[in-house]
């Protein structure tokens, strides 16, 4: 992919280099064809300019932005049950503590005599609801422990 010239904006004693991409570039960044990204110019929805040459080209930031924005309106398929798994080592237990800071999270749970930690995103941790006394799998493959919940009765 083809990227334009860096831009460079002057604040105080600061040189700041911003990318900026062409309609095609940032339609294939974001999945839609380029008629989409001028419609959204259009539209205000996205920001461009011209560039050197006079042609309209948009931020590297704005983009980014932009699709940040599409992904958290994007509707999210309902999870379907986990029906096979490659894992082998399954324990079904309890959540027993959950330690989170701003990236991570570290779980512990309960399956009978043993104690499984995992290590995960915070993210992760959070849309699971992960929270002492919930009922969760610790599916163990490797070196990897990936934390699912099973399907309600």
């Amino acid at each position: 992919m083809h990227q334009e010239p860096w831009r460079i904006r002057i604040y105080g004693d600061i040189l700041l280099c911003m990318p900026h991409f062409r309609f095609r570039e940032a339609a294939e960044l974001l999945g839609v064809s380029d008629d989409t990204v001028r419609r959204w110019v259009e539209q205000g929805r996205l920001g461009a300019h011209a560039d050197a040459a006079g042609r309209l080209v948009i931020e590297g930031s704005e983009l980014a932005a932009y699709a940040r924005a599409l992904a958290a309106e994007a509707p999210r398929p309902l999870p379907r049950p986990v029906i096979s798994e490659s894992a082998r080592n399954r324990f079904v237990g309890l959540v027993t503590r959950v330690v989170r800071d701003t990236v991570m999270a570290q779980v512990e749970i309960q399956a009978g005599p043993h104690r499984v930690v995992s290590l995960m995103s915070r993210e992760a941790a959070d849309e699971l609801g992960l929270e002492p006394g919930v009922l969760a799998v610790a599916a163990v493959k490797s070196t990897h422990v990936v934390i699912e919940l099973p399907g309600g009765s």
